[in-house]
């Protein structure tokens, strides 16, 4: 079950959202070519991807931004983009583009340091902007837990598009990084559970003021829990199943 789009657009351009996967995708492309080559990808990587137990140590603090700005492979990237686009540009516009990228920015260091929590002494080279990311993903599901969210279900040979609640798409989301996360060794390397479920709780954390400020659970109830613009309705959802009617 992946997610592909939300059917809630923002209302005005999500500068910042662009601005950031631009700055993501462009500089994964200076490197692109070096990613069979792992020596000279640690030689890389060595400059700027975190290592937990240098921050421990009190040094190399610039690895906590610059690491979000990096990525392991294509799927990675793409994987990070995706998301980034379909939650990012509805809570930039509740927060505004100068609030947003600090939100972000704030979501991608804490969920750093909460690695670095995790795992104080690991020397494994971490990067990735999906602790950033989490901390969106958690903002966008204070804000807007009933919005309606199209992923792509495959079985097999067979695919279909749902769409289902946002609740459900992130909660299931943060599930599997507390159970991967008790399940792995954060030294040996591989996903970083808990840096991505840091970041999603920093993330709930941080939107909790404007949403108190919009009206708590009020502002559920003015929107439905759904971003205030209107609902798009594709036509890949629409069901081959025929209608049935009770007598």
């Amino acid at each position: 079950m992946f997610p592909i789009r939300d059917h809630n657009p923002s209302g005005r351009t999500p500068y910042v959202v662009y601005a950031l996967m631009a700055a993501n995708i462009l500089i994964f492309l200076t490197y692109a070519g070096i990613l069979n080559d792992d020596q000279a990808l640690y030689a890389l990587f060595g400059k700027w991807a975190m290592i937990p137990a240098n921050i421990s140590r009190g040094i190399e603090y610039h690895t906590l931004f610059s690491s979000m700005f990096l990525h392991a492979g294509w799927m990675h990237l793409i994987g990070n983009m995706l998301f980034l686009w379909i939650f990012g540009d509805n809570l930039e516009d509740e927060l505004g583009h100068l609030k947003f990228l600090a939100f972000y920015l704030a979501c991608g260091v804490s969920a750093g340091l909460a690695h670095v929590w995790v795992a104080p002494q690991s020397n494994v080279l971490t990067v990735g902007a999906s602790g950033a990311i989490a901390g969106v993903m958690g903002g966008y599901l204070l804000l807007f837990p009933r919005a309606r969210i199209d992923v792509v279900v495959v079985l097999i040979i067979f695919f279909r598009v749902f769409a289902v609640p946002a609740w459900l798409v992130l909660a299931a989301w943060l599930g599997i990084q507390f159970v991967g996360g008790l399940g792995a060794d954060p030294d040996a390397g591989g996903v970083a559970y808990w840096a991505h479920a840091g970041g999603f709780v920093i993330g709930l954390i941080l939107i909790t003021p404007l949403w108190l400020r919009l009206g708590g659970p009020g502002f559920w109830q003015q929107t439905h829990g759904r971003p205030p613009h209107p609902e798009v309705h594709y036509r890949l959802n629409e069901s081959r199943i025929p209608k049935i009617r009770r007598k």
